[in-house]
């Protein structure tokens, strides 16, 4: 690539727990003879996703690389974070060849094409794509949409009410956005989920855009890298709920960092962390886990009810300190009541 050509940028957007880690994971992998470099936004002041990606840093993606940006949407700290990031990712001795940019899972992603048009970076970088992943199973299960009854109690009210909830205003805007959507998930979604996901999502879609089914960020790297959308010159294509408004807010939501003493019993943490999404409407919880007598640190994490977790690494010479990220609604976050739901 010569030192005047743009860099592509492919945005990954998808809600909380959609698989956009494990999607990038696989593309640090398998990068068809690309040099990459990833810039990871998480919500909330404790970062998970970043820490699990500098684990696959290689040559073609070294540690120095891997950036996160903790605590605040990039798109609303455009001048202070989201820019310099980009000059220091382009000013790297190896200049990448492709730049990942995985988005908070309550990020909208229409707000941050616009940041490409700052001068400072627009004529060195495009968005090559934006990749909306979508969680099969959820979708399907109607998650992301309304309550029927409570919509229609509601209009019974007022028929002026705004009847889109937090979740389906989010869902809904990283799909518009989109370039390509993976169905992730798609071994739990079965055929018949797949295509109910895909029935929910062609609804919402101001256009026709590719579905792909993908299990465990499996998917060709020449299927979405190089799709050469210049997105930011698109946006019109892309409709959001916020257009129009000069600022957006992320107030419908929360996070609180839990630390934990050594957990003896996994599946007694597994079991009430369960508890917590059923009894407390929590979206989404992950962290390190310091389990008694085990060298290895435990990665836990959840979305709803569904848990998955595994031992990724020694703690090293650092601290043995179990955090726990636990997201949701605004008004379903209640630090207290979270923490006596997991015994401490």
């Amino acid at each position: 690539m010569n030192s005047l050509a743009k860099v592509p940028v492919t945005v990954v957007t998808g809600f909380l727990g959609s698989g956009k880690t494990t999607l990038i994971q696989h593309l640090l992998a398998n990068p068809d003879g690309r040099k990459l470099a990833v810039l990871v936004n998480e919500f909330g002041s404790e970062g998970v996703d970043g820490e699990i990606l500098k684990s696959c840093a290689d040559a073609n993606c070294p540690e120095e690389n891997i950036v996160e940006l903790a605590n605040g949407c990039i798109c609303c700290t455009v001048a202070d974070d989201f820019i310099p990031t980009m000059e220091r990712l382009l000013a790297r001795p190896v200049r990448p060849d492709h730049i990942l940019i995985e988005t908070s899972g309550l990020a909208l992603p229409k707000p941050l094409l616009k940041a490409f048009d700052w001068p400072e970076i627009r004529s060195r970088i495009t968005v090559d794509g934006v990749i909306a992943l979508a969680d099969a199973e959820a979708v399907a299960a109607g998650r992301f949409a309304p309550d029927p009854d409570a919509v229609e109690a509601q209009r019974a009210a007022d028929e002026n009410l705004d009847h889109e909830t937090p979740l389906s205003e989010v869902f809904e805007d990283q799909i518009a956005c989109a370039d390509i959507v993976l169905l992730t998930k798609a071994d739990l979604a079965g055929a018949a989920g797949l295509e109910a996901a895909k029935a929910v999502i062609t609804a919402e879609m101001p256009r026709r855009v590719p579905m792909l089914p993908v299990t465990d960020g499996a998917i060709d790297a020449r299927v979405i890298l190089g799709l050469g959308a210049a997105a930011e010159n698109d946006l019109a294509a892309r409709p959001s709920h916020h257009d129009g408004e000069e600022e957006h807010e992320h107030d419908d939501f929360a996070s609180v960092v839990i630390d934990l003493p050594e957990v003896v019993d996994i599946d007694a943490l597994v079991g009430s962390v369960q508890k917590l999404a059923r009894e407390q409407n929590v979206l989404r919880a992950k962290g390190y886990i310091a389990v008694a007598g085990k060298p290895m640190r435990l990665l836990l994490q959840a979305v709803g009810e569904r848990v998955r977790h595994q031992f990724d690494k020694p703690w090293g010479a650092g601290l043995r300190q179990s955090k726990l990220v636990v997201i949701g609604e605004h008004g379903d976050i209640d630090e207290a009541a979270i923490r006596l739901g997991l015994g401490i």
